[in-house]
């Protein structure tokens, strides 16, 4: 205001303030985080892609071939398959020996039948890649066999999927009912289906019908015309083809045995069962054909029950590809293909099944440790904003994760999810000290909070977070290195996950969290919510 002549004037007001243009400090930190945000988008869109799978292939250098013929086949014959596979395995440079284990144990606990056997193959020194490899060119080898079927696994697998799913294999369709027939009918559609998702090998039923049987069918009529008791005529058939005791012979100390069995000759010759004499109490002796109907059949050597309940299976193992999306696809196909009746259906198990318990158990524990967490940081961090700034450095930390797995093969394994949780743990400890290395330049050295602050307690947290990140990240440099190689099938993956999420979650807190800090956090002395 001014004063000429005694007239006084007015001097235009100043421009307000919220014209004014928008700060380079503000245009920075909407860069900073449209960028943070657009890695974080980026880091959740590869989720989608990832497989699943419980354990990793363990390359041990062992493998465990389990070799099943038709049931009914003679041991013999089985050997001489067996020695025919070994000669052909053989001819590959990488396998040092092969042996084969047949028969079983007289009180031994596998109910196996004479037409199984395993292999072993024990491999010269080789990388992982290379072990791989070897169990494909093993497999092509076993497609030379017809009318048998092969499962090859490794030793520790094989003893893991037999306690997991109490089969051999990664695949399981268990298929309940009643009816023999029919679960063998339907038994045989899932292995045809399954047969035909991509990634199926060493696909197999459990215990197929088909095994040869001579039937023994007695005719009363006749046993009563020429005086034979049904008892005596069983028994006699028993002692014949499976032997009996019938004395005891003394040699010092010991004492063993005496059994009497029809000589090995005249059991080998199924026909000639009905010309087995019998003789009844007055001492008239007549063939069986004369006595009872024999006849030549098929049967099932084993019929399994779980649960009360009869079952059938049908196993397999996922080459090529991941368990989860090869089982998620299996069930798409049998609800498609197959129709169960009323009375049988089917229950999946096996790996996939296991994964997926683990992964849920595994999470919500995470999520109830989590939630202890949390309650913790709210009293420590009275400011909800300032909670939640913490809380924005785990998506920093999912990103390098997420991308890490997607880059190494997209497979979310067990040690995958453990180096997430331990991620998110390292990455949470880094932004506490951030944040509260604020509030303490505010609240105890008396600095006002603004960009000077922030980048004070930046460049003083950068050594600490830094060490943090470079010691946990050489210390799991040759576990991811070495992720291939046996003995890292596990710990390999969670290294993995934890250096990849490690460097975004250090780079982004360093960088971003007090862009964070200055644009959303309450960290005066006496703050007032807007």
């Amino acid at each position: 205001m001014s004063s000429t002549n005694g007239t006084t004037t007015a001097s235009p007001p100043p421009p307000a303030q919220t014209e004014a243009q928008e700060s380079p400090l503000d245009a920075y930190s909407r860069t900073v985080i449209a960028v943070a945000a657009a890695l974080c988008l980026a880091g959740a869109a590869t989720l989608p892609f990832f497989g699943g799978e419980f354990m990793p292939e363990f390359r041990e250098g062992h493998y465990i071939m389990h070799m099943a013929a038709l049931p009914g086949t003679s041991l013999e014959e089985s050997l001489r398959i067996g020695r025919r596979v070994m000669e052909e395995l053989m001819k590959n440079p990488h396998i040092r020996s092969v042996s084969q284990q047949a028969g079983r144990a007289e009180n031994g606990e596998d109910p196996w039948g004479t037409h199984y056997s395993e292999l072993h193959v024990d491999l010269k020194p080789l990388t992982g890649e290379e072990s791989e490899q070897v169990a494909t060119e093993i497999r092509e080898t076993l497609k030379q066999f017809p009318g048998v079927t092969f499962r090859v696994m490794s030793f520790l697998a094989e003893r893991m999927e037999e306690v997991i799913s109490g089969t051999t294999a990664q695949v399981v369709v268990n298929i309940f009912g009643d009816d023999l027939n029919a679960l063998d009918r339907k038994a045989g559609e899932v292995r045809d289906v399954l047969a035909g998702v991509r990634g199926a090998s060493d696909v197999q039923v459990e215990s197929p019908p088909g095994m040869a049987e001579m039937i023994v069918r007695l005719r009363p009529e006749k046993l009563t015309q020429f005086g034979f008791r049904p008892v005596d005529v069983l028994d006699a058939i028993q002692t014949a083809y499976q032997g009996a005791d019938v004395a005891q012979t003394f040699e010092g100390s010991r004492v063993f045995d005496v059994a009497v069995i029809l000589d090995a000759a005249s059991r080998k010759d199924p026909e000639a069962i009905g010309g087995l004499m019998l003789r009844n109490a007055d001492g008239l002796r007549m063939p069986l054909r004369e006595l009872a109907n024999i006849y030549l059949t098929t049967g099932r050597y084993m019929v399994v029950h779980e649960g009360a309940q009869r079952r059938q299976q049908v196993t397999c193992n996922v080459v090529g590809r991941d368990v989860a999306s090869f089982t998620a696809e299996l069930k798409k196909q049998v609800a498609e293909k197959v129709n169960f009746p009323a009375g049988i259906y089917p229950v999946y198990a096996g790996s996939a099944a296991e994964q997926a318990r683990s992964q849920r158990e595994l999470l919500m524990h995470s999520a109830i440790a989590g939630v202890g967490i949390i309650l913790l940081l709210a009293i420590l961090f009275q400011q909800k904003r300032n909670l939640l700034l913490v809380l924005a450095n785990l998506p920093f930390a999912l990103v390098g994760g997420a991308l890490a797995v997607f880059a190494s093969g997209g497979l979310l394994s067990i040690g995958s999810l453990v180096g997430f949780v331990t991620l998110f743990g390292i990455t949470m400890r880094n932004s506490i000290m951030m944040i509260s290395h604020f509030e303490h330049l505010v609240k105890e050295e008396g600095m006002t909070w603004g960009v000077e602050a922030a980048m004070r307690g930046a460049t003083e947290r950068l050594i600490p977070i830094t060490m943090t990140a470079l010691v946990t990240a050489l210390g799991l440099l040759p576990l991811a290195l070495g992720s291939g190689e046996a003995g890292c099938e596990i710990e390999g993956p969670m290294a993995i996950v934890i250096l990849g999420g490690l460097i975004t979650s250090t780079l982004l807190n360093l960088l971003v969290l007090p862009t964070l800090a200055l644009r959303f956090g309450r960290l005066e002395k006496n703050p007032v919510e807007n």
